[in-house]
């Protein structure tokens, strides 16, 4: 029996160790041909495989040809795709269940390099301050250029206790080398504590096997600890990278009314289309409620912040999320005892919209420091940091391009290009002085530096003012 697992996560690896609707003329009139063309095309296939084979300046291994040929015809369809080994799926689901061994980072590629998508909290990689849309550019010295993901991550992983070294490219700095320890990786998905004023906050790294069950413990711990209820909540989404699909469902739920719709998703068939409404209830009884989302929040995350917004159940705040809106299905292959990574379908937030390569707008935009705020520096490089820039990204399928007969012609007037010229100049040296719009995890979750989690904590000061003058 083929297995298929649903899941949001972004088109990354954890190191561990509309739709067209066909007309009944197009189903009907081609299968012939098509289906003479498949196999031309497979034939074609052979005939190469077959001549690297024997002609090749070196023996090639079949094996290895074969899954680069699977991964090359995967990935380019779209970044998130792809075909794992007997030992790559294996290692995902070792990492879906929340422990598994190697540096706790999330990555992708882009461009032909190895990308950081989010470091995991309190692993070698976060310790080793790596950061959000880095680049891996080597590995113990060797480029990882011609590279598959899969093949730059199996040669990040090794057994514990061991170093490797990753040379870092990030923006604005020179190439550096950071050496990490491999370690086995046990995710606390969940972190919670009591702030000041019976805030409650909730950290949420990924959406593993076991992070809606620690949340609704951490809820729980939270209105002990407050005595009676505490007077908001944080959630705080910031560098997650998603996750599974039926954790988000259920994470919704936790803060949503019965019965709410929390995501659809709509595929290639329009009979697949499904809809996934909340259950349970609120678990927080309608206190107020703030979500943190940057650009490392990314697909299970969006559905969170997405629904919640979309509810007005929250207010969110932080900077626009990743844009990942599109969800995978892993399909085992018996033949191999590996799996299939393919995108079947993209989702769509209650109210109808999809954040595909738009990524979700905060209600109130934060940036990560009070003196990035004071330079306007806010996403000026939002582009390189989001699923619109990765190669073979998929088009968000609600945006229409605009007709070029309603677009009003721009009407330059005499000087105006050198004004615009000096108002460049302006912004260009506002962004070499703004400074990295980039947040140590290990800072995170204090108000005291923590600047985005202190501007939350006055939003829920105000929204409980609201509240009472309301109610009075």
């Amino acid at each position: 029996m083929i297995r298929k697992l649903m899941i949001t996560a972004s088109a990354c690896a954890l190191l561990a160790l509309s739709p067209t609707l066909a007309t009944a003329d197009e189903t009907k009139a081609p299968v012939t041909a098509t289906n003479a063309d498949t196999y031309r095309l497979l034939n074609l296939f052979g005939d190469v495989f077959d001549r690297v084979r024997a002609d090749y300046v070196e023996p090639v291994s079949e094996e290895e040809m074969i899954e680069a040929a699977l991964n090359g015809m995967l990935s380019s369809l779209d970044p998130h795709s792809n075909y794992m080994n007997a030992k790559a799926y294996k290692d995902m689901q070792v990492q879906i269940r929340g422990e598994f061994g190697g540096l706790g980072i999330e990555v992708t590629m882009d461009q032909g390099w190895v990308k950081v998508v989010s470091p995991i909290d309190d692993t070698p990689a976060a310790k080793a301050g790596l950061r959000t849309n880095d680049y891996i550019t080597h590995i113990n010295g060797d480029t990882v250029q011609g590279l598959t993901l899969n093949e730059a991550v199996d040669r990040m992983r090794g057994p514990p206790n061991t170093d490797i070294r990753l040379t870092i490219r990030r923006e604005g700095q020179a190439p550096f080398d950071a050496t990490l320890t491999r370690a086995v990786i046990k995710i606390q998905t969940v972190k919670a504590k009591l702030l000041p004023n019976n805030v409650a906050y909730i950290r949420l790294t990924q959406f593993a096997e076991t992070s809606g069950d620690n949340l609704l413990k951490a809820i729980e711990q939270l209105k002990k600890e407050a005595k009676g209820h505490p007077s908001g909540f944080i959630l705080d989404l910031r560098n997650n990278p998603g996750g599974l699909l039926g954790k988000a469902v259920e994470i919704s739920s936790d803060f949503l009314t019965r019965g709410q719709e929390v995501v659809s998703t709509r595929s290639r068939r329009p009979e697949d289309t499904q809809r996934f409404n909340a259950s349970g209830g609120d678990q927080i009884d309608g206190a107020p409620l703030v979500v943190l989302i940057n650009d490392g929040s990314a697909s299970a995350s969006e559905i969170v912040a997405g629904a919640l917004q979309d509810h007005h159940r929250a207010t969110l705040m932080g900077t626009k999320s990743f844009g990942k809106g599109s969800v995978q299905t892993i399909i085992e292959i018996p033949s191999s005892g590996g799996a299939v990574r393919l995108t079947t379908a993209r989702y769509y937030t209650p109210s109808g919209r999809s954040i595909q390569a738009l990524g979700i707008e905060p209600d109130i935009k934060v940036q990560v420091s009070a003196e990035a705020e004071a330079t306007d520096s806010a996403d000026d490089d939002a582009t390189s940091r989001s699923e619109a820039s990765l190669p073979h990204a998929l088009k968000n399928d609600t945006i229409k391009a605009p007709d070029p007969k309603d677009v009003a012609p721009v009407l330059i007037k005499p000087g105006s290009q050198k004004d615009q010229g000096k108002d460049q100049a302006t912004k260009d040296e506002k962004k070499t002085k703004a400074p990295p719009a980039f947040l140590e995890p290990s800072k995170m979750g204090d108000p005291a530096t923590d600047y985005q989690l202190a501007r939350a904590l006055e939003q829920l000061k105000t929204m409980a003012y609201a509240k009472g003058a309301k109610a009075n």
